[in-house]
């Protein structure tokens, strides 16, 4: 392409300051070093983690930056040493790394990798510790290792999956986040077996993906709970089986699922990111064996409790990110599945804007009726 090796002057969503709303500016992408990938974003998703950093609640937070980790688009050009990609692949940027190589990618215990972390957690690029975007000047940080809200974007090498060409770009941005984490947590983190009774607090969009990879698991009951009753009939069509709302009962919600279930249930997931939440839903798990796996992200100094002996009694107390997915590995795949129809994609996007709606877009996120926000960044 003609731009290779140029700086691009493009519009993004800038965030200059916590709680401020986004200013989209002309900005300045530098081209992509060693071991980094421009890639034009041609939509992008809003997700409940751009609102929580965005907030100020984030102790990883930096301003100003350009926040956004839940799209697609195309390569435009590929620094020094990168092979796996390369101008005109359609890829997913991934702010979970996987290069295959550091202690954890070899481990084969986990999906977190260590490779970029320390570069990421700061805002900018590893090879020489900068940022690639810049207003008039100014830097700007990079958020998650992704920063989406822009034209174009430089990501790590080790942070983008290549995908199937003939997948729905506006559709499949959706797998570099929620969608792909929810049913992670099911499949990957919990290994939910048929017939097993399962929880899920928060029926937003992870919770609704965990709903629906329950379903696929074989889960016999897929218990839905959430304060806004409007949400059930949405979630019947992703595999919730019966709905309870904590504001109808005066008892704790973990004993109210307790007494429906003969003991508790096999499973349970936390989609809220609420440690009082957390708490009920390791109590609501049965005694033996019952698992709980932490998918909500809480605020900055939060901790959890619970008393020692529902763990002694053999209760499990799980996290995820990700869903457990290696993202360049298994975001190619969940793609497929999405083609051949066996996972839902088009479902969770409630709503469609454009790049210069994202503050419009931000408020819908907050709304009862939205899931996801869907951003058309070039029109």
């Amino acid at each position: 392409m003609a731009t290779q090796g140029q700086v691009i002057t493009c519009k993004a969503a800038v965030a200059w300051e916590p709680n401020k709303p986004l200013v989209i500016e002309e900005v300045q992408v530098a081209p992509p070093k060693a071991g980094e990938v421009r890639v034009k974003i041609l939509f992008s998703a809003l997700c409940h983690t751009d609102a929580y950093t965005w907030s100020g609640k984030d102790p990883e937070g930096l301003f100003p930056c350009i926040l956004g980790h839940e799209a697609a688009g195309i390569v435009e050009s590929v620094g020094e040493g990168v092979t796996d990609v390369q101008p005109g692949d359609h890829v997913i940027p991934c702010y979970q790394a996987e290069c295959k190589e550091c202690k954890f990618c070899k481990s084969g215990k986990t999906n977190l990798c260590g490779k970029v972390r320390l570069a990421t957690g700061a805002g900018v690029m590893f090879s020489d510790r900068k940022s690639r975007f810049s207003v008039n000047g100014k830097p700007l940080y990079h958020f998650m290792g992704t920063s989406t809200f822009s034209q174009y974007t430089v990501v790590h090498n080790v942070s983008v999956a290549k995908i199937d060409p003939k997948a729905p770009l506006e559709k499949v941005c959706l797998l570099g986040c929620g969608v792909s984490t929810g049913l992670g947590a099911v499949w990957n983190t919990a290994k939910v077996e048929p017939g097993s009774i399962v929880a899920v607090f928060g029926l937003g969009t992870i919770g609704l993906a965990v709903a629906e990879g329950a379903k696929a698991a074989g889960a016999s009951r897929v218990i839905g709970i959430d304060i806004d009753r409007k949400k059930f009939d949405t979630a019947k069509n992703f595999g919730v089986t019966e709905f309870v709302n904590p504001k109808d009962h005066e008892k704790p919600i973990q004993q109210v699922i307790v007494d429906m279930t003969d003991g508790g249930v096999d499973y349970s997931f936390e989609c809220i990111g609420n440690v009082s939440i957390m708490r009920a839903a390791l109590e609501c798990c049965h005694k033996g064996w019952g698992t709980s796996v932490i998918v909500g992200v809480a605020a900055s100094g939060q901790e959890i409790s619970t008393r020692p002996f529902q763990l002694v009694t053999g209760r499990v107390w799980k996290g995820t990110a990700f869903g457990g997915f290696k993202s360049r590995s298994h975001v190619p795949w969940l793609v497929d599945k999405y083609m051949k129809k066996e996972i839902k994609v088009d479902e969770y996007i409630t709503h469609n804007l454009t790049l210069v709606d994202i503050n419009k877009a931000f408020h819908l996120l907050h709304g009862g009726d939205c899931l996801r926000v869907v951003l058309n960044m070039n029109v």
